[in-house]
């Protein structure tokens, strides 16, 4: 199953994501096999948080799989949702 992960972050912390991005960026090349996409979301210039797609069998899975990238001790994320997704569109054509 897929889900969307959407990171809101605590803008005051700015600071921490610069100063983990190399951890952070290794954790999602180590994780590529179920994390399939990873960006950061912008308002403006400035970072709002970020958003990933996730292949999981359980809504826990995803969980703990947030908990384990290297931002979340930081404070960084200031909230998580974690939705089940599923894609009926894609390249321009329906899906199944």
């Amino acid at each position: 199953m897929l889900y969307a992960v959407l990171f809101e972050d605590d803008p005051a912390k700015a600071d921490e994501r610069r100063r983990h991005m190399p951890a952070h960026l290794a954790f999602l090349e180590r994780e590529a096999d179920r994390i399939r996409a990873a960006g950061p979301l912008l308002d403006g210039e400035a970072g709002a948080g970020g958003l990933w797609l996730v292949e999981a069998d359980t809504e826990s899975t995803v969980r703990r799989l947030v908990e384990a990238d290297p931002f979340w001790p930081t404070g960084l994320r200031r909230s998580v949702r974690i939705l089940a997704w599923r894609q009926v569109f894609s390249d321009g054509r329906r899906l199944g």
